[in-house]
């Protein structure tokens, strides 16, 4: 049986999403990870095409809210909120939950500057949350001695 897993940020338009795409792609045999957001909005096209750019086509994702998530009555895993801190206080508590987490990540739908200094700064923020799904898989999933 797989390890639910839900990332939640402020509108599930570019950190959860990021954050679900790789969680499937780097572990999935373990973890399903989904996705949701405060109020949810549309997903970013500069992180849809940073993505893009590493093999993961998140394109046809569909934003969808908390609630809806938590209204289902569905048993996560863990859920890790990848928005700032204040977001993350408000998101619900979630039965059955045997963990919550919060990793805090820049927000790229706040991004300034020219469109390529925008694009550079959500490939970097992309990495970040690559890595950091990595070394949590591997901690997670790691068998104990």
């Amino acid at each position: 049986m797989e390890t639910k897993v839900l990332f939640i940020c402020t509108h599930n338009s570019a950190r959860s999403q990021m954050a679900e795409a790789w969680l499937n792609y780097t572990c999935g045999d373990f973890f399903e990870a989904q996705s949701a957001g405060l109020e949810p909005g549309k997903l970013n096209p500069l992180v849809v095409e940073a993505m893009r750019e590493v093999g993961i086509d998140i394109s046809l994702k569909r934003t969808q809210r908390v609630f809806d998530v938590w209204k289902s009555g569905k048993l996560i895993n863990y859920v890790i909120t990848v928005c700032d801190e204040t977001s993350a206080e408000r998101c619900p508590i979630f039965g059955g939950v045997t963990k919550r987490l919060h990793w805090s990540f820049p927000d790229p739908s706040a991004l300034t500057g020219s469109r390529e200094e925008k694009m550079q700064r959500v490939r970097e923020i992309r990495d970040e949350i690559r890595q950091k799904v990595e070394e949590w898989c591997e901690d997670v999933c790691l068998p104990t001695p």
